[in-house]
């Protein structure tokens, strides 16, 4: 563990990084095959989110339905991800995420069909939960298989350019899933267009050339399959930066009540809808182009703190917003400053980790990612839908987003006062124990 040491953040002497190549990982043919899979499988399963949040709300007109959208997905990830973390560091990564995205690829056709047909919700939360499975396996997978792609010191870059294609994925996705809903009239084929780029990735996948490892996961046993959880909260700025990202989002997450806004608060209908999903991910890769172009963060703990708080504010100002370009800005801005946080925890969880474990915390982390995506769609949802008021529709999503981000202004202040060597922690080092 390479942690800048406690009241001694590293400074950046001048002209100290004149040598910094902001594309120095896309140079490597196997990280762009790489990049190019993940573009295209992220950008169905966004659109397929999105389409799947708009034709629940728009068949059942009902708030709480969304939570069980979140919960279905959720479960399955909660279930699985001490199996499929020691499954990651046992078993060949490359092959995993092969079957783990062949799986949420046969989800997304499925689903497609349900929709075209009209079939019962249960299948669909059914099926919701299958696709929860497959995302367990693949997460730690695909975050894994970064180590064996890209070398050590180029981490934090290839990071920040897979963060920056998750988040232009979230742009494009939900964009395009409202068109095609507006242009069919069905969120069917979102779900075909899904399966479409995940079988795109897997033809890039099986292109990619992995580097050996040099370690793998232990003998697997009760003990095995705990030690990336033990790992984490043996480790204080890991575990301070994972539960500040989990609270903070599954409080102040807005997503899951998007479809209310678009609805019944700003009345933008489907194309609104769409342009609203997106624009959280839009602020996001601007961000994500800005950092690839700068030097590594040489304060990288008070930067994590600060744009967490960020984040809660402009969810407030969300909350409240009632004209679309003011809430759309107020998306965009967003979805920059959580970027930021993505970049610092996810190149937190590379450097900090040894790789005969990496599987399994980055499993704990997709653990923490999913809880506070899914199960904030939830309390999202469940606290709309014990606010609402009959005279008011716009009164229960109101309360839920507002109070939510009130509630991850709360989550930063206890975190940067429970935990100071995060507040302290100082450059995202590029070397580190392997």
């Amino acid at each position: 563990m390479n942690a800048t040491p406690a009241g001694d953040p590293d400074r950046e002497s001048p002209g100290e990084h004149s040598g910094h190549d902001p594309y120095a990982a896309l140079r490597g043919r196997d990280f762009r095959l790489m990049l190019c899979g993940n573009l295209l499988s992220m950008l169905g399963l966004q659109a397929l989110s999105t389409a799947v949040g708009w034709e629940v709300f728009d068949r059942t007109n009902d708030v709480l339905s969304l939570s069980w959208v979140g919960l279905a997905q959720v479960l399955p990830v909660m279930g699985l991800f001490l199996p499929a973390g020691a499954m990651v560091d046992r078993a060949n990564r490359k092959r995993t995420v092969f079957c783990a995205v062949s799986v949420m690829g046969v989800c997304a056709l499925l689903l497609g069909w349900l929709s075209f047909a009209r079939g019962p919700l249960w299948w669909l939360y059914a099926l919701l939960a299958l696709l929860g499975a497959g995302r367990a396996f693949a997460q730690p997978a695909r975050s894994a298989l970064i180590s064996e792609v890209v070398e050590p010191a180029l981490f934090a870059n290839a990071v920040g350019w897979s963060s920056g294609v998750f988040q232009f994925t979230m742009v494009a996705g939900p964009a395009l899933a409202g068109w095609l809903i507006y242009l069919t009239g069905s969120a069917a084929a979102v779900y075909f267009f899904a399966a479409t780029c995940c079988a795109c990735y897997l033809a890039l996948l099986v292109q990619i050339r992995t580097q050996p490892r040099h370690a793998r996961g232990e003998p697997l046993s009760l003990r095995a399959l705990g030690a990336g959880v033990a790992f984490v909260f043996a480790n204080k700025v890991l575990l301070a930066a994972l539960c500040l990202d989990m609270f903070a989002v599954l409080l102040g997450g807005a997503t899951a009540l998007l479809p209310v806004y678009a609805k019944d608060v700003l009345q933008t209908g489907e194309r609104g809808y769409g342009w609203l999903r997106a624009a959280p991910g839009l602020g996001a890769v601007v961000m994500s182009l800005w950092m690839t172009h700068r030097p590594p963060l040489t304060r990288a703990g008070r930067t994590l703190l600060i744009s967490v708080a960020l984040f809660g504010l402009f969810t407030v100002g969300f909350g409240w917003a009632r004209s679309f370009p003011l809430s759309f800005a107020l998306l965009l801005a967003l979805g920059a400053a959580d970027m930021v946080s993505v970049v610092i925890r996810n190149t937190l969880v590379q450097l900090l980790t040894p790789d005969a474990m990496r599987g399994r915390v980055s499993a704990v982390n997709g653990l923490f990612i999913n809880i506070s995506n899914e199960l904030g769609e939830v309390e999202s949802g469940a606290v709309a839908h014990w606010a609402r008021r009959e005279a008011d529709p716009t009164f229960g999503p109101t309360f839920a987003v507002v109070s939510g981000g009130l509630g991850t202004l709360l989550v930063v202040a206890a975190i940067a006062w429970l935990c100071p060597p995060l507040r302290r922690y100082g450059r995202l080092e590029t070397s580190r124990r392997r």
